[in-house]
């Protein structure tokens, strides 16, 4: 993943564990998030911001070799990993009761719909 905040979201949504690549701006703190913080990912290892447009002028950040070990050790058969792949799955359960009827997500939706209506009507 380019560790977008969508894409991040889709993929602990759906209990995928991560390699990240990020690109430029808040994707470096979402690859943090990911590989530090949630320990659900591992970082091909690029390191510098590319400016868009000019991704030509930055030559190589990664090589194959760097992929290759970003997913070996992500689908390998050790504790690291597969307490990567359990945690990213229990993500995606919290995340799907949080959208479920009750749940926080679900909860805040429902009462900023009421809110807007709300506000509609007195401004009728």
């Amino acid at each position: 993943t380019h560790c977008g905040w969508n894409t991040t979201l889709e993929a602990i949504c759906a209990g995928v564990p991560m390699v990240t690549w990020p690109l430029f701006s808040d994707q470096f703190m979402n690859e943090s998030l990911v590989v530090q913080v949630l320990k659900v990912g591992v970082k091909v290892g690029v390191e510098i911001p590319i400016t868009w447009g000019k991704e030509g002028e930055v030559g190589v950040q990664v090589r194959k070799e760097d992929v290759q070990r970003a997913i070996v050790k992500l689908m390998d058969e050790t504790s690291e990993s597969e307490e990567k792949r359990k945690k990213v799955r229990e993500l995606a359960k919290m995340a799907k009761r949080a959208v479920e009827k009750g749940g926080s997500s679900h909860s805040n939706v429902t009462l900023l719909i009421q809110d807007i209506m709300q506000k509609i009507k007195r401004d009728m």
